[in-house]
C-alpha cells in the first residue's frame, strides 16, 4: 500500500494479512483482465465465489452468519484493494455487504438473517439495493414507491434507478412507503412476478459493473419479507453510512493506482534530454497527489477506529467520502495530464479510474450534498430548510 506516513505501523498483524491477501488475489486474478472487462462492458460475476471465499462480502458481520467478523480497519483495507483494481468491482462488493447484508442484519428478523446472510456472504446469492428513484436522487424522502398492505401481503409499485447489481441480483432490498407514509424495507426475490430489471447501457463509467432500473408493478410479497426493524428514512440512510465508509477507503486505492502509474511514467518519459519527473510542475502535481492520499488515508483510519469504538457519526463519514473521493478524482485527472497522449488510452489505468470516479463522486451523496451535511453539523442550521 502507498504509505508515506507509515500508517502500516499502526495496523495489527491480522489487518496487514487481510490487506496482503486481498492484494495478492486482485493482482493475480483481476489486474490482468480489468482493462478488457471495462472496455467490453463486462461485469465479472464469476468473481463472486472468490470474493465470498476471501470474506469480501459483509466482512464485519458475525461469523455465525457465515461472515468474516473482521474489524472496520480490515473492512476498509479490503475496499481499498478492490478499488485499486476498479471502482465497479468495489461497488459490487459494497452493495452486497453494506447495502444488502447490512440492512438484513440490522433491520431483519432472525429468520431472515439465517436464510439470506450465509448465501450472500459466500457469493452464492447476489443482492441489490433499491432506494434511488428517477426524480431527486439526493432527496430519498420524496420517494414514490409504495407498499400497500393486503392481508398477509404487501403489494409494491414503483421504479428505482441507478441500481448496482440489478440485473444479476437474486434479491433486492426495496425501500417503499407503507400506507402510513413510513419508509420500510422489503426483501424482494427478483423472480417475483411483476419485478423487472432493465440494464442501463452505453455507460462511460463503472463499465465493469451492472447498473439497472428496477420496475415493480404489483409485486406481491408476504409480510415475512418486510424487514421488521426498518422504520423511517433513517433505516436506508443508516445503510448508506456503511457504504459511504467503504467508499472513503476505496477511493484511496484508486488514487494509489493513478499516482504510482503517473510517477513511473514521469521517471521514464524523457523530453529535452531529461525525464519529465525532473520538471517542477510535474513534481508539484505528484506532491499534491501524494499529500492528498496521505491525508485521506489518515482520515479513513481514524474514522475506522471511531467506528470500532462506537463513536462514529454520519458527519464523519460525509467528511471522508467528500474529501477522499474528490481527491482521487482530482488525482486521476492529474495523472492523465502527466501521461499526456497515452493517458487517453486504456493501456494506462488513469482514464478508466477517472471515468469511474466521476460516478463515485456523484453516488451515495454528491460532493455538494456532503458539503451541506457538514455545514449543518458545523452551524446547526440546515441550508436546505
Amino acid at each position: 500500500m502507498l504509505d508515506f506516513a507509515l500508517l502500516n505501523d499502526l495496523l495489527t498483524p491480522e489487518q496487514r494479512q487481510v490487506q496482503a491477501t486481498a492484494r495478492k488475489f486482485l493482482d493475480a486474478e483481476v489486474m490482468p483482465h480489468i482493462r478488457d472487462w471495462w472496455e467490453q462492458g463486462v461485469a465479472p460475476k464469476h468473481l463472486a465465489a472468490s470474493f465470498g471465499k476471501l470474506g469480501f462480502f459483509g466482512p464485519t458481520l458475525p461469523v455465525q452468519y457465515g461472515c468474516a467478523g473482521l474489524d472496520n480497519v480490515s473492512y476498509g483495507l479490503i475496499m481499498y484493494e478492490i478499488e485499486r483494481a476498479d471502482s465497479g468491482l468495489r461497488s459490487f462488493a459494497s452493495v452486497q455487504g453494506a447495502l444488502v447484508m447490512y440492512p438484513i442484519y440490522a433491520y431483519g428478523s432472525e429468520e431472515q438473517k439465517k436464510k439470506y446472510l450465509p448465501k450472500l456472504a459466500s457469493g452464492e446469492m447476489i443482492g441489490c439495493f433499491g432506494l434511488t428513484e428517477h426524480e431527486g436522487g439526493s432527496d430519498p424522502g420524496a420517494m414514490k414507491t409504495r407498499a400497500h398492505a393486503e392481508g398477509d401481503h404487501f403489494v409494491l409499485n414503483g421504479v428505482k434507478m441507478w441500481i448496482s447489481n440489478g440485473n444479476i441480483a437474486d434479491i433486492a432490498i426495496v425501500w417503499a412507503k407503507d400506507d402510513q407514509g413510513v419508509v420500510r424495507g422489503f426483501v424482494v426475490p427478483t423472480k417475483t412476478p411483476g419485478f423487472k430489471a432493465n440494464e442501463i447501457k452505453h455507460k462511460m463509467s463503472l463499465r465493469a459493473s451492472v447498473t439497472s432500473e428496477l420496475v415493480l408493478q404489483d409485486v406481491r410479497v408476504h409480510k415475512s419479507h418486510l424487514l421488521p426493524k426498518s422504520n423511517g428514512l433513517g433505516s436506508p440512510l443508516g445503510c448508506l453510512t456503511q457504504a459511504r465508509y467503504g467508499i472513503a477507503w476505496g477511493a484511496l486505492g484508486a488514487l494509489e493506482a493513478v499516482y504510482t502509474e503517473a510517477l513511473a511514467f514521469a521517471k521514464s518519459r524523457t523530453t529535452f534530454g531529461k525525464p519529465i519527473a525532473s520538471r517542477q510542475l510535474v513534481q508539484a502535481k505528484l506532491a499534491d497527489m501524494l499529500t492528498d492520499h496521505t491525508n485521506g488515508l489518515l482520515l479513513a483510519w481514524r474514522i475506522a477506529k471511531l467506528k470500532d469504538e462506537g463513536k462514529l457519526h454520519y458527519s464523519h463519514v460525509s467528511m471522508a467520502k467528500r474529501n477522499n473521493v474528490r481527491a482521487a478524482l482530482k488525482a486521476a485527472r492529474t495523472a492523465r495530464e502527466i501521461l499526456g497522449g497515452p493517458g487517453i488510452t486504456l493501456e494506462y489505468s488513469a482514464i478508466r479510474h477517472m471515468l469511474n470516479l466521476e460516478t463515485v463522486d456523484t453516488y451515495e451523496g454528491t460532493y455538494d450534498i456532503h458539503t451541506l451535511i457538514l455545514g449543518r453539523e458545523i452551524t446547526g442550521l440546515g441550508a436546505l430548510e
